[in-house]
């Protein structure tokens, strides 16, 4: 499987609350403008930055919907303040902060 590419790596599962993560946002990103290079700066910007677990390009009214874990609502503050509101092409960012999670698995329904 590993030589057909199903297995992509693996990983260790970490508990991110007992590590201090205990933030979860998702983040709905829409951009100023849509050309090629924008979406793929805002892409590779995305895929360099750690706090960003999930990035999915979207249909509908965001361009981009990013999952993003940090310790605390002011960090997150930081975050959107100094790395999102800066990233290539980003107009306007709507952030939304998980209660609880109910389900996280990266097991595929197989």
């Amino acid at each position: 499987m590993e030589d057909d590419g199903i297995i992509r790596g693996r990983e260790l599962l970490l508990d991110a609350k007992a590590l201090g993560l205990t933030v979860s946002v998702f983040a709905e990103i829409r951009l100023k403008q849509h050309d090629e290079d924008t979406l793929e700066a805002l892409e590779a910007a995305a895929r360099g930055r750690p706090e960003i677990l999930e990035c999915f390009s979207m249909s509908g009214d965001a361009d981009y919907l990013l999952r993003i874990l940090v310790r605390s609502v002011d960090d997150y503050e930081t975050f959107l303040k100094t790395v999102l509101l800066h990233m290539p092409g980003v107009a306007s960012v709507n952030s939304r902060f998980a209660l609880k999670t109910v389900k996280l698995t990266g097991q595929l329904p197989i």
